[in-house]
């Protein structure tokens, strides 16, 4: 037990602390944004919101189940065109925002004519998205489902889903971690519990799992290479 248990809040020592509140984030992150889900009608090229003075970026046009729907965002077209399912016209898809990244954008100021008379470049934070057919998606809820449960056999878990060897081996090594530098068995399975499930969330998402590689808090080394935050439904997409 640590020296911290005895006081009002405490539990967890110095070692355990930065592991512990690493997962939190890494949790926090994993949860995502939205997900939505339509019939892919219409997507190309334009000028944001169809607007002639705006910036030029990339538009997906989705009938969902609430209406018409147009999600903006440059990083669309990467999503459409590298996609492991290849969406097209007609399919049903899902898209999601799943981070973000800082980019430079330029501000044109135009005049009445439409010449540009000035431009200011500016720091923004571009959207990187996901866009898949709906198998995709449900396929990797089935995944995230195999890793969340801690009673499955993990050998014949990855016969059937080779594709989970990664994960396990991430567990693996988490569960390394903690018995090494957690003392606190409460501490150790709060640590685990939140890297299980923010592998498992980031599995759902539909991204690649990224490698885990946890740190000595002591020697203040990098914990893991974070991405940014997750986005939330009100950011700008464009």
């Amino acid at each position: 037990m640590s020296k911290d248990s005895d006081q009002p809040g405490g539990g967890i020592d110095s070692k355990a602390a930065g592991a512990v509140r690493f997962a939190t984030r890494r949790f926090k992150m994993a949860r995502g944004g939205s997900l939505f889900i339509g019939r892919l009608t219409e997507h190309g090229r334009a000028n944001y919101q169809f607007r002639l003075g705006e910036n030029a970026s990339y538009y997906v046009k989705l009938v969902t189940s609430r209406g018409a729907k147009t999600l903006w965002g440059k990083d669309l077209e990467r999503a459409l065109n590298s996609g492991e399912t290849q969406p097209k016209v007609g399919d049903l898809i899902g898209a999601r925002r799943a981070g973000r990244e800082a980019v430079t954008v330029t501000a044109r100021h135009r005049v009445s004519d439409g010449r540009i008379v000035t431009e200011e470049a500016h720091y923004a934070h571009r959207t990187r998205w996901i866009v898949e057919k709906v198998q995709f998606f449900a396929e990797r809820a089935r995944l995230a489902r195999r890793l969340r449960d801690e009673q499955a056999d993990v050998r014949e878990t990855v016969r059937a889903h080779p594709e989970l060897k990664s994960s396990f081996l991430s567990v693996r090594a988490a569960q390394e971690f903690a018995a090494r530098r957690i003392a606190d068995p409460r501490d150790r399975e709060r640590f685990l519990s939140l890297m299980r499930e923010a592998m498992a969330a980031s599995i759902h998402r539909g991204e690649p799992l990224p490698a885990v590689r946890l740190r000595d808090p002591q020697k203040r080394e990098e914990v893991s290479t974070l991405k940014p935050r997750s986005p939330r439904p009100d950011d700008p997409t464009r």
